[in-house]
């Protein structure tokens, strides 16, 4: 019988959940990374933005196809989520955790991540890299910085080749 595999792996060895003591029964970040990935394995811009405090900031500072640069509050995020979600062919599949880094900062993690999945227009591919800088408070998100790779996602709706693209190398002088 084959085993089904997690739609999220890691490319360490699991260690704890978290070093970190939950206050009791509230979420610390890495419970709510855990749901913040489940929610964007599903598309569900309700369960994504659930995650968030009222007045969460959600910002890619890196643009990205069919995504603001700044969200504004939980409810931006629902916004943008799903319209982003609706519109897109991409079928996400799995997160490879790359690594979690806790900082001196117990509210915040760094997560270096790649999701992948596949083009429902093609049944292309794609992987997209990325970071994201989280800031969990009394169990809800209230910041995250969230540097995808948009090129990737660009490559992979264009079926173009992953590296040395003439287009990718043009410069303006």
């Amino acid at each position: 019988m084959k085993r089904r595999q997690s739609p999220v792996e890691s490319a360490d060895s699991p260690g704890p959940p978290s070093d970190r003591p939950a206050s009791a029964g509230v979420p610390g970040p890495r419970d709510v990374l855990a749901r913040y990935r489940r929610a964007m394995l599903d598309s569900s811009a309700d369960d994504l933005a659930d995650l968030y405090a009222p007045d969460a900031v959600h910002e890619l500072p890196f643009p990205f196809p069919g995504l603001p640069a700044r969200c504004d509050g939980r409810e931006e995020v629902r916004a943008a989520y799903r319209a982003a979600w609706g519109a897109s062919p991409a079928r996400p599949e799995r997160v490879v955790e790359v690594a979690v880094h806790d900082s001196t900062d117990p509210e915040v993690i760094v997560v270096e991540q790649v999701v992948t999945g596949t083009l429902a227009t093609t049944g292309a591919p794609f992987r997209v890299p990325g970071l994201l800088v989280m800031r969990v408070r009394d169990g809800a998100i209230v910041h995250v910085r969230d540097y995808l790779d948009g090129l990737a996602a660009v490559r992979a709706a264009d079926r173009r080749p992953a590296h040395g693209a003439a287009a990718d190398r043009t410069t303006t002088g």
